[in-house]
């Protein structure tokens, strides 16, 4: 059969697959290259940058340093030295130069029967009606509250060299008798702003408003006399003291702005107490005033109490002579003063 009697027929199979065929093209799909990043990292930077960075950040850090050492010594007690200088130089109360010279009268005091300058040693009995002295208690110190030392410092340097206010005797003495009677009393005035306990006396005595103190009592008015005797309680109006001596010490001085103008102290009595269960410093005195151009003496006295979570507190009685047969009445009031 020749080739072209195959006609329109089908070519066979196997002569279809021994027909040449083309290879087709390799297709090659290109790897998309990763995102340029935006960010240097600290190697990319140029070291101009790098030292700059540095130094600002050391400038910052030496400027903080310096601002909180500022701030920390503010009120550092070294730095506040020399403000302090000249009242921590002063002396203290407790190292009086002498006895001798704080009982000297003060210029112008003119002695008066039953008040002795200084009175007999603490070492002796105490009267019945006196105060008593605390047992074992040193004289020289009994501890006070803890005070703000700038302002003690500065209040007792400023007592100190106060002409009016002598320094305290060496050695303690007790308060003596002083004459009279005691007056009538019914039962305590209980003063709770202060903390303390003390006589309500009778007949004699009279409340008054206690304003500016809490407490207060008063003996009549005598005629042509321009001032009486007078009772009062109050926590302590002066800057406390590292020893309540000390602190009665500043009291006692307060005490003149009740008294007429000029008026000076003599001690007749200084020794530690018991008011209660409380420790407590009594302090006994003779003020010196001029009234009416003749010289004239008031008989007073104070105790100054330790009281629980509170300032101490003062109770003080003054007489003056034109009264003096109340005088007695200063030893019941001494004796009889409890913490409550």
């Amino acid at each position: 059969m020749s080739p072209g009697d195959y006609g329109t027929k089908a070519v066979p199979s196997y002569i279809a697959a021994e027909a040449e065929t083309t290879p087709l093209p390799k297709i090659t799909v290109p790897v998309a290259a990763p995102p340029a990043s935006s960010s240097k990292g600290l190697g990319d930077l140029p070291m101009r940058v790098v030292y700059r960075t540095i130094a600002v950040a050391a400038g910052v850090a030496v400027l903080g340093a310096g601002a909180t050492a500022v701030l920390l010594n503010r009120d550092d007690p070294a730095t506040a030295a020399p403000r302090n200088s000249a009242a921590a130089a002063a002396p203290s109360v407790i190292s009086a130069s002498s006895a001798s010279s704080a009982a000297a009268p003060a210029a112008g005091a003119v002695a008066t029967p039953g008040l002795s300058p200084l009175s007999s040693p603490l070492a002796s009995p105490l009267s019945s009606t006196g105060a008593s002295a605390t047992p074992g208690a040193d004289v020289d110190a009994v501890s006070s509250p803890a005070a703000s030392p700038d302002t003690a410092d500065v209040a007792l340097a400023a007592a100190l060299k106060d002409p009016r206010v002598p320094a305290l005797p060496k050695n303690g003495r007790r308060l003596r008798d002083l004459p009279g009677r005691a007056a009538a009393a019914h039962g305590s005035i209980k003063d709770r702003r202060s903390g303390v306990a003390l006589p309500r006396f009778t007949k004699t005595w009279a409340l008054a408003t206690p304003a500016p103190f809490a407490s207060r009592q008063l003996l009549p008015k005598v005629k042509g006399a321009s001032y009486r005797g007078m009772l009062v309680s109050c926590p302590v109006p002066i800057p406390e003291q590292k020893t309540l001596r000390d602190t009665a010490f500043l009291a006692a001085r307060w005490t003149l702005n009740h008294h007429p103008s000029g008026a000076t102290i003599t001690w007749t009595a200084s020794q530690p107490i018991k008011a209660g269960k409380r420790q407590g410093w009594l302090l006994g005195y003779t003020v010196h005033y001029t009234l009416k151009g003749k010289k004239r003496v008031s008989a007073a006295a104070l105790a100054l109490v330790d009281v629980p979570e509170k300032k101490p507190a003062v109770v003080f009685v003054t007489i003056p002579d034109s009264q003096k047969k109340r005088w007695h009445d200063i030893n019941k009031v001494m004796s009889s003063v409890k913490a409550l």
